[in-house]
């Protein structure tokens, strides 16, 4: 496989995997409601519908896939923020970090707003 299409495939892999996986958060406050979000932080609390539901839409179609990385990596730093603060700098029983899913979140959004969405998607950008 030639270097360009494996790193394009790669990137496909990470905006699909994090799209789903974020979605499927999105879903859970679509059935459920955000009303302890928003009881926390007013009415910005909707915005979660933006970082759990278009963001991710966005990252998987592959259009305007930065702003949908983007908006994933602001919604879990304020899911950090508002619900794992006393989790930051804690670890499991088992050596790893407390919030290494959320951590993991973030850091993969933040890799694909520096490295963009690749060729497999509908605009790469």
């Amino acid at each position: 496989m030639h270097p360009s299409t494996a790193d394009n495939v790669g990137k496909l892999i990470l905006r699909i995997v994090l799209g789903i996986l974020i979605l499927l958060h999105g879903i859970a406050k679509i059935q459920g409601g955000v009303g302890w979000i928003v009881d926390t932080v007013g009415f910005l609390g909707y915005a979660v519908y933006l970082g759990e539901v278009l963001a991710p839409v966005l990252l998987i179609i592959g259009w305007h896939a930065r702003i949908g990385a983007a908006l994933v990596a602001i919604n879990m730093l304020f899911a950090i923020g508002i619900a794992h603060t006393n989790e930051i700098f804690a670890l499991t029983s088992h050596g790893g970090w407390q919030i290494e899913l959320q951590g993991m979140y973030l850091f993969a959004a933040l890799a694909l707003v520096f490295t963009g969405p690749g060729k497999l998607g509908v605009n790469q950008r």
